[in-house]
């Protein structure tokens, strides 16, 4: 009865179905394979909140009356009043008198919503300002690249931004991280098929219209990746398309040779990359092919290392690997170093650094899976 037909009962059943929502469709199986699920279904935090403002004003938690605690104070009388005689005459016998508390929640939701709805008109603020995508490269294994500019955008490496289209759905926002360096003239995303929201947007830029879609960003915002360069040495896991980080620093690194940079501290990187398939190497290997040369060219070519790991494979691959063993260049890439069939053996990695840099400090980091990132640590 007081569940279903008082306010702080039916609050309390509804912000507990909220909250129950909210968890469940949090799951990494629905955030992976339903994402709008996840997305739409997290809204529900505003029929929370609200409901947690209203919860205590019909007063149903009820305590001591100021006057009552004058007359029978509970610190003094709590003996007489949980043993209290009948015929007892002392004024601590007296029944207390209770009165609605009054409701005190919006005192503590009051600070994180001023907060919460300051960032959201920033936010929708920062949306609306015009986006003009420069150039649309869709690279092998359905890897869509896209190259935009945005009037007063500026980046550090490692960095994100939340992209929207209004052609796909007005309130996706979906997170990316930008593979161009803050010396370009552009920021860039590289965006993979995973899911419906990312396939729709390839499918969109695909069907070559004369009127781009429309793309609005939010950001950049910041992450670990940012604290490469306080290390003189630096070890950077990729797998998949988690290596779009990565991108971002080395071609800032190619960036501060070409311009002579002395701040750099950077001594020493190792890169790893794992993947699948071959077709994820493609759309990198300009890249390192063309820091490679530059390294060469400035006298620096031990200021890279590194390596690729290719973790899925068949007959077919590795017997023309093994034909084209003797070949200067890998046959899968086309670069200097030869690509690992297989995943990395991380003991002797950090082995090899830590005996090669007996004084660094080295700082390694990852983009990739949690399975990987607990190897790391361990």
């Amino acid at each position: 009865y007081v569940a279903f037909t008082t306010i702080p009962g039916l609050t309390g059943v509804i912000i507990t179905l909220a909250l129950i929502l909210m968890v469940t469709s949090s799951t990494k199986f629905i955030r992976r394979n339903y994402f709008e699920v996840f997305w739409y279904t997290h809204h529900l935090f505003l029929i929370y909140f609200a409901g947690l403002l209203i919860h205590g004003i019909a007063g149903l938690v009820r305590g001591q009356t100021e006057e009552s605690m004058k007359e029978v104070p509970p610190h003094h009388c709590a003996d007489y009043l949980t043993d209290k005689d009948k015929d007892c005459s002392h004024n601590c016998c007296k029944d207390p008198e209770f009165g609605s508390i009054p409701a005190e929640s919006w005192k503590w939701v009051l600070a994180p919503v001023i907060l919460y709805i300051f960032e959201r008109i920033l936010r929708v603020w920062r949306a609306r300002q015009k986006v003009v995508v420069t150039k649309v490269v869709m690279h092998p294994a359905r890897v869509l690249e896209l190259q935009m500019q945005k009037k007063g955008f500026r980046m550090e490496v490692g960095q994100y931004i939340f992209v929207n289209c209004p052609t796909i759905s007005l309130l996706e926002w979906h997170p990316f991280t930008l593979t161009s360096a803050p010396e370009e003239d552009f920021f860039s995303i590289h965006i993979r098929l995973a899911g419906d929201w990312t396939e729709r947007l390839i499918d969109t830029f695909q069907q070559q219209m004369l009127e781009m879609p429309r793309i609005e960003v939010d950001g950049p915002f910041g992450t670990a990746s940012e604290d490469v360069f306080q290390y003189e040495v630096a070890m950077l896991v990729g797998a998949g398309i988690g290596v779009t980080p990565f991108a971002s620093i080395l071609k800032s690194i190619w960036y501060k040779f070409q311009q002579a940079d002395q701040t750099l501290k950077t001594k020493k990187i190792y890169f790893y990359w794992l993947c699948r398939d071959t077709g994820a190497f493609a759309w990198f290997n300009d890249v390192l092919a063309s820091l490679e040369q530059k390294m060469q060219e400035s006298g620096k070519a031990d200021f890279l290392t590194y390596r690729l790991f290719l973790t899925g494979w068949d007959t077919c691959i590795a017997n023309n690997v093994a034909l084209r063993f003797d070949t200067a260049m890998d046959t899968l890439t086309g670069l200097r170093h030869k690509t690992i069939f297989g995943r990395p053996m991380w003991n002797n990695e950090f082995a090899a650094v830590a005996a090669a840099h007996p004084r660094s400090v080295v700082g390694v980091f990852l983009c990739g899976p949690g399975a990987l990132a607990k190897s790391l640590q361990k």
